[in-house]
């Protein structure tokens, strides 16, 4: 438990809501994908770690990177 407490939460205000509501249709993706978006940038983050989200996107500079992209097993093995 004491692990998460080291974590900044950002709440869905309604500035994050709507902000996502609108990355939503800009950048055609789910309302949950563009709230996670838009809480890391309500956070100031650069990047955002998400395996559903197109690794290397950037949502007008947020950055997704994919944590697990190096841990796929290569076509030949």
């Amino acid at each position: 438990m004491e692990s998460f407490l080291r974590v900044t939460i950002q709440e869905v205000t309604t500035s994050v809501l709507l902000a996502a509501l609108t990355s939503r249709q800009r950048f055609h993706i789910s309302y949950w994908d563009a709230a996670i978006i838009e809480a890391g940038r309500a956070l100031g983050c650069d990047v955002v770690l998400s395996e559903d989200l197109s690794h290397g996107a950037d949502y007008d500079g947020v950055r997704v990177e994919n944590p697990f992209i190096d841990l796929a097993p290569s076509p030949t093995g």
